[in-house]
């Protein structure tokens, strides 16, 4: 694994209005079958995973995401495209209004199948 970090961080802005803004920190470089670790202020783990087929971008939705106290839902935008999102249910008010505010619906929540 090879971390570049940004400094300065790159801002911009994104959002139906621009109203967001997004710090880029840098870019992480896996070799196949390495895995990084994304840990919440509260403790959660995300985990994401390099093959050499492409990524495993999230762990098994009904399994590790959920036994971590997440839940995982596909989506759409006003634009539809399509997003995978992977909610803290405890800022469940917060994940609500962002997707009101950018005109996002929720296709599935996909722990739920």
């Amino acid at each position: 694994m090879r971390i570049e970090t940004s400094n300065p961080r790159r801002v911009f802005q994104v959002g139906l209005r621009k109203q967001i803004d997004i710090s880029d920190c840098g870019r992480v470089y896996l070799e196949p079958d390495e895995q990084v670790t994304f840990v919440t202020p509260s403790g959660k783990e995300h985990d994401f995973v390099a093959k050499s087929w492409g990524f495993y971008a999230t762990p098994s939705i009904n399994g590790r995401l959920a036994d971590q106290g997440f839940k995982t839902a596909l989506v759409k935008n006003s634009f539809g495209k399509y997003y995978i999102m992977v909610v803290d249910p405890d800022q469940m008010a917060d994940f609500n209004a962002y997707l009101e505010i950018e005109r996002h619906e929720i296709a599935e929540w996909l722990d739920e199948r």
